[in-house]
């Protein structure tokens, strides 16, 4: 009898305790003050070029790469098309995008006119959460001579070849066919100019910037396990090269091809998110 009259007891009080509502969060003494607060500024390499006031004749260049400033932030990066460039520096800064899969890549490189360069790597699932999911956040510094190869690509000449090509053999075939593979998104930034390149399933075309992606993907390696395993071994792009020197030497080349995202051509679709 009393054991029976105990279990009820306890049964009566975790009831009770359930049915209680969540305990409130004490409020704030200083609620105005929660405003006004200090904040912590983050580490330099995290915003190399942060905290700059411009001067009156200083503008950022005109960014027209597809990415929107709020889809940036999503990824923990400040917009491109709020990075104040001055003498000497440059960004190169990569998207990759598999056909196949919703998880994306994007490399940033910057090079201060101080002799300084960093790296900031992101890598996540972009797909059925609001959020970045699974994302990777890679902050670091990089040595002088990768800075020193950053702004030498500056001046390369691919970067004044179309936004978006297709492969013309001699024979004026064209090969726009495109299944699978990686759409990437790359952008130059120097004082004054930007200037955007979309290469994306032709190993040839993928070739005429196998240089600026062998460089912008190798950069976060060593930094992050999680980074290396979908990278290591995946960033020389010579096989790309070689299909690109092996085309101009057939006689074949590329040409101005469709804007990415406007009709059929070398862009990739982007995959379908999957059923959660």
């Amino acid at each position: 009898m009393l054991r029976s009259l105990a279990f009820v007891l306890i049964v009566l009080g975790l009831a009770a305790a359930l049915a209680e509502p969540p305990a409130q969060p004490a409020p704030l003494s200083d609620p105005a003050g929660w405003w006004s607060a200090d904040q912590m500024l983050p580490e330099e390499r995290f915003d190399p070029l942060g905290r700059r006031r411009p001067s009156p004749h200083e503008h950022p260049a005109p960014v027209d790469n597809g990415v929107e400033p709020s889809l940036y932030r999503l990824w923990g990066l400040q917009p491109l098309q709020a990075q104040l460039l001055r003498p000497g520096e440059a960004i190169l800064e990569v998207w990759a995008r598999p056909s196949g899969s919703v998880r994306q890549t994007v490399v940033r490189l910057t090079v201060r006119n101080d002799g300084k360069a960093f790296v900031q790597a992101r890598v996540g699932i972009a797909c059925c959460t609001p959020e970045i999911a699974r994302r990777v956040d890679i902050d670091s510094s990089l040595a002088s001579d990768l800075g020193d190869r950053v702004v030498a690509l500056s001046r390369d000449p691919a970067w004044d070849s179309p936004a978006s090509v297709s492969v013309t053999e001699e024979d004026g075939a064209v090969d726009d066919l495109c299944v699978a593979g990686v759409a990437y998104d790359l952008t130059m930034v120097t004082p004054g100019r930007a200037r955007h390149l979309r290469r994306a399933c032709a190993p040839e075309a993928v070739g005429q910037v196998a240089e600026a992606l062998a460089l912008a993907l190798s950069a976060p390696l060593g930094r992050d396990t999680r980074y290396d395993v979908l990278f290591a071994g995946e960033t020389s792009f010579e096989t790309e090269r070689r299909a690109y020197e092996q085309l101009l030497a057939r006689g074949g080349r590329l040409k101005a091809g469709l804007a990415p995202g406007s009709g059929p051509g070398p862009s990739l679709a982007q995959p379908t998110e999957p059923s959660p």
